[in-house]
């Protein structure tokens, strides 16, 4: 492969639900690019981007795949992305370092809501979109309505540059109105026939073909003006406007293709290397202190690692775009993050699993390497006079998450190792070894993304897991004040051990004033504050620890002790065991003795009387809440709110979105255990979900006696 230069590199990311026909359609791209000799088909687990075991095995990608076609002197590079919200981490990676968006649509279902979740990322990154119309040859093909749908979202952003002549099974034929010509296919597609416009089909053509015209004006004045002096634009000059119109995002083509028959992939490519801009032209990238990169190569060397495999006998490979300058094999750079030095030995131009060596890639290009020492995926290699660092890929939040342990506990940190290793594949799992819940979770966005993990560990690693409900981060907190005081004596000849602690325990809220006057039963204590002090808690919320000692009661030396017995019992709070929090603690009073006081005995003695006085302080159990958003068909509204209603959820508000509607609620993490199933189940897949912690609630009364109890059994076990 010869080496492209910036001005020649189109970066493109191919996106649309799944079954929308993504992956047939990079088939046939690679087919007509004469990359491959066959085209391979989904059904028989043969093609270029679904290579990996645990594709083949469910059917539609699991993983984005990247892949170069050669056209017309210019080199498209393609990411195919997956199709289920599972695996939108693909998108986003993809999104991040392409410049334009390929959205394939199954005109069988027009714009579904994986659709409308992959557009507000693609509306995100500002990237410009052409709408590929697919399964054009199927019986029931609604091509007029998916643009009905389209200019309901988009208006009169929407440009068709093609329309099918005859949709459904019969279909071999499309009018290009910026060619204004047809183009016929034979049954075996590939190339077309290229025949002047039917008569009957001569006023839709020229209508479209006027749109078209005045559109491609609007996005360029010396084009406006010329329009308007003469009422049409030549072949070139509508190129050039559409161009303009794509990276402003003021155009959204739309094309036609019947990628299983490889129909107008021809035609589309041929598009995407005129018309397309390339990287020169679109936006910069910025570094994480904001300074624009520009895509110079002749700059400084600097590239950016955005996805990472590891692939049976090769070990890992790491795919990069190059942001500035030029990368040959055999250069020695410098890792941003880890501070490491790493000689790229080798550099690739891939097609899924095919690796075709090249001695350098410029500025803008996208390639792989192999055998890195020290790269991670969102690293930053740096040549001489480069200083970079970018940070610019954001990936959603989980929306599943399971507990998850070996069968076989032997295999336990094996285990642990893979999880490292797969989430540097997919960024969007996160795994946490849980110190407060003493399990290893995995969260990801949905029970299937989940179930591929576990088909990959068990098929291709042979360790065998099991997925179990995780518990749920309560939390515990006091609603009064409460006083308690406690004295540790011990005496077992020699020195003994004594500490006696008086203390006052409150609920903190910022702003409180300081400690007063407390009154319990018919006593009243009033306070001198010596010292206070703030703890931030790592699980959330805080500790005031207050010093109102008066007189040496207790000296300053075992405070503190105190505090580290206090600290002790809010890690396994008196309630539940779950973590305490947001509390006021007054130690106003005590004894010690000139002999046997020390810090251990001031710790038990702070430790016990700051535990009787939160259970008579009205203890409370707080649960974690999330801010759920649902964007739901119309049709399934009612079933979506009853099913949300019964998870104890409370309804925020809800606006429509083109045909869909978005629902927001608060909702208890322990109620969302498997709320992705469901809501599948519910919608037939037509919905989607995204989830944020919120804050941290009351748990309700009978909900509260329910974990009380199970505490106390789980404790009897043990």
């Amino acid at each position: 492969m010869k080496v492209y230069q910036t001005n020649e590199i189109k970066n493109i990311a191919i996106l649309g639900c799944s079954g929308s026909g993504k992956t047939t359609l990079a088939e046939a791209m690679l087919y007509e690019g004469g990359v491959i000799k066959r085209r391979g088909t989904v059904e028989a687990s043969n093609t270029v981007c679904d290579y990996f075991p645990v594709e083949k095995e469910y059917g539609y990608s699991v993983f984005s795949t990247v892949f170069s076609v050669e056209w017309q002197e210019r080199k498209l590079n393609f990411i195919d992305c997956p199709g289920s919200d599972d695996f939108i981490g693909g998108a986003v990676s993809a999104l991040n370092v392409t410049d334009t968006a390929l959205m394939v649509l199954n005109v069988q279902y027009g714009i579904e809501v994986g659709t409308i979740n992959q557009l507000r990322y693609v509306e995100q990154f500002g990237k410009p979109v052409i709408f590929i119309a697919n399964h054009l040859d199927n019986a029931t093909a609604d091509y007029d309505g998916t643009i009905a749908q389209l200019r309901d979202r988009f208006g009169s952003k929407i440009v068709q540059i093609q329309y099918p002549v005859n949709q459904g099974p019969l279909f071999n034929a499309v009018v290009d109105v910026l060619k204004m010509k047809m183009y016929r296919w034979k049954p075996e597609g590939g190339v077309p026939e290229v025949l002047e416009i039917p008569d009957d089909e001569a006023d839709k053509a020229t209508q479209l073909h006027a749109a078209l015209v005045e559109a491609a004006a609007e996005h360029d004045d010396q084009l406006m003006e010329k329009f308007f002096e003469e009422g049409s634009l030549s072949e070139d000059e509508l190129r050039a406007g559409i161009s303009a119109g794509l990276i402003s995002r003021g155009m959204f083509p739309v094309f036609c293709v019947c990628a299983g028959k490889d129909m107008c992939v021809r035609r589309t490519l041929e598009f995407l290397g005129n018309v397309v801009p390339a990287v020169d032209r679109m936006p910069h990238v910025k570094t994480t202190d904001g300074t624009d990169i520009a895509p110079d190569p002749n700059g400084p060397a600097s590239i950016f690692f955005f996805k990472t495999t590891v692939e049976p006998h090769i070990g890992q490979v790491s795919y990069f775009k190059v942001i500035s300058g030029k990368i040959k094999e055999g250069d020695d750079l410098l890792n941003a993050n880890r501070g490491s030095k790493e000689r790229i030995a080798q550099i690739f131009s891939v097609a899924g699993q095919t690796r075709n060596p090249v001695t350098e890639i410029v500025a803008g290009d996208i390639g792989a390497t192999v055998k890195l020492k020290d790269v991670r995926r969102g690293n930053t290699l740096n040549g001489k006079g480069a200083d970079y660092t970018f940070d610019f890929i954001k990936y959603p939040n989980p929306k599943y998450r399971r507990a998850i342990k070996a069968v076989n506990e032997a295999d336990a940190e094996k285990m642990n190792e893979l999880l490292t290793r797969m989430r540097e594949e997919d960024p969007t799992w996160i795994v946490e070894q849980s110190k407060e819940l003493k399990q290893t979770i995995v969260s990801g966005q949905g029970e299937f993304h989940l179930r591929t993990l576990k088909w990959r560990m068990e098929h291709n690693e042979k360790i065998f897991i099991e997925f179990i409900e995780p518990k749920i981060p309560y939390r515990e907190t006091i609603t009064k004040s409460a006083r308690a005081d406690y004295r540790h004596k011990k005496q077992s000849g020699g020195a003994g051990q004594f500490g006696e602690v008086h203390l006052v325990v409150e609920p903190y809220y910022e702003g409180m004033p300081a400690p007063d006057v407390y009154r319990f039963g018919n006593q009243e204590y009033k306070m001198n504050v010596r010292d206070t002090q703030t703890i931030d808690l790592e699980w959330g919320g805080k500790l005031i620890f207050v010093n109102c000692i008066v007189g040496g009661a207790i000296d300053t030396r075992f405070l503190p002790a105190i505090l580290k017995g206090v600290m002790a019992r809010m890690e396994q709070g008196p309630l539940t065991g779950s973590y305490a929090r947001d509390v006021r603690i007054i130690v106003y009073d005590g004894k010690m003795h000139p002999v046997d006081s020390n810090e251990i005995s001031f710790m038990l003695a702070g430790r016990n009387a700051f535990s009787a006085a939160f259970k008579a302080a009205g203890p409370k159990i707080l649960e974690p809440i999330y801010d759920i958003e649902v964007s739901v068909p119309s049709d399934y509204l009612g079933d979506v709110m009853s099913d949300l209603q019964g998870r104890r959820s409370i309804i925020m508000g809800m606006n429509s979105e083109k045909g869909y509607e978005k629902l927001l609620a608060k909702v208890p993490l322990k109620e969302m255990s498997s709320y992705s199933t469901s809501l599948s189940s519910i919608t037939g897949g037509r919905a989607s979900f995204t989830m944020k912690f919120a804050s941290y609630e009351l748990v309700p009364a009978d909900v509260q006696e329910k974990l009380l109890k199970a505490y106390a059994e789980s404790q009897e076990d043990d």
